[in-house]
């Protein structure tokens, strides 16, 4: 038998109880969180602004700069805002809309990188279809579906947990509440009810990968088939940034969400959780900027525009 408690804040894991190692870590969690921001931030007006970036694999980064923006902005605040602040409490509103939230903005990343595959499959496999298979109304439809479908997905998780009964404690072992250790804290004859989210989030998720992977292998194929070098060499190029980016996620989700879960804190699952909430967010920009000269060549116009109308 479990006593059933009516919890009304959550106390989350804290980096240290050093004031100034708490200080480090509000610092270091500034800088990162900043230099994501700046990262995702150009990206997103490069191609806002800049006419040789209206294109559909273009709007597509652009609207995964801003998942990424949202990702990191809903677990780092509070956590930079707890450290500063030396206490470690989140309301019970507050855990729940962190993890429907940041669970959108990661099921919709993943959601729009098949989208993205697909993108990629009808430029390289079917170049002469492109326009009209790649429409304006099409991509807005496409995009709309993946945040459509990510937000969906995490109000059934976000919904399943929060309608169990917690038992005894609160302390949630982690820098943000995240649904594996939420649902350690529910009383364990109540567990079963998040199932079968779990079962239909895994089947969704498993057939986006599965269709990123048959759409690479097409990809592949097709480029290998391409009789100059240089086209061979263009089509590996495009596609090398989207496949490091969802190699990323889907190899630090997997990770994080399908390893078993321990009884008590563990620095893994702390690293771990600091690996797959804020390194995409931090290097997804720079994945993307780092080889491609059309961005490079945004950004630079864009520093050159701002520096000639402020001057």
């Amino acid at each position: 038998m479990f006593k059933r408690t009516t919890v009304t804040k959550f106390l989350l894991l804290g980096f240290s109880d050093i004031r100034e190692l708490q200080i480090l870590h509000f610092g270091g969690f500034l800088v990162i969180y900043l230099a994501a921001l700046m990262g995702n931030l150009l990206i997103v007006t490069s191609m806002a602004f800049d006419h040789h970036l209206h294109t559909p694999m273009y709007f597509f980064l652009m609207n995964l700069s801003i998942l990424d923006l949202g990702s990191v902005s809903v677990t780092l605040p509070k956590s930079m805002l707890n450290s500063l602040m030396n206490t470690r409490s989140i309301s019970y509103a507050g855990c729940a809309a962190q993890v429907f939230f940041f669970l959108s903005f990661l099921l919709a990343d993943l959601h729009l990188l098949t989208i993205m595959a697909y993108d990629r499959y009808v430029a390289i496999c079917q170049p002469l279809h492109y326009e009209r298979v790649m429409n304006r109304r099409a991509c807005f439809q496409m995009a709309a579906g993946a945040w459509a479908s990510g937000i969906l997905s995490s109000a059934l998780h976000a919904g399943t947990t929060f309608a169990l009964p917690f038992c005894e404690s609160n302390v949630v072992d982690q820098f943000f509440c995240e649904i594996p250790q939420i649902l350690k804290l529910a009383c364990s004859d109540t567990y079963q009810s998040e199932t079968g989210a779990i079962v239909f989030s895994f089947l969704l998720n498993l057939g986006c990968f599965v269709f990123i992977v048959v759409s690479y292998v097409q990809i592949f194929r097709a480029a290998l088939r391409i009789s100059s070098e240089q086209g061979r060499h263009k089509a590996f190029s495009t596609c090398l940034p989207h496949l490091t980016v969802v190699s990323l996620l889907i190899s630090m989700g997997i990770f994080a969400y399908l390893k078993p879960t321990s009884s008590s804190p563990s620095a893994l699952d702390l690293v771990v959780a600091v690996l797959y909430s804020l390194v995409p967010p931090l290097i997804n920009p720079v994945i993307y900027s780092m080889r491609n000269k059309e961005i490079k060549g945004a950004l630079k116009r864009l520093t050159v525009w701002r520096l000639f109308t402020h001057n």
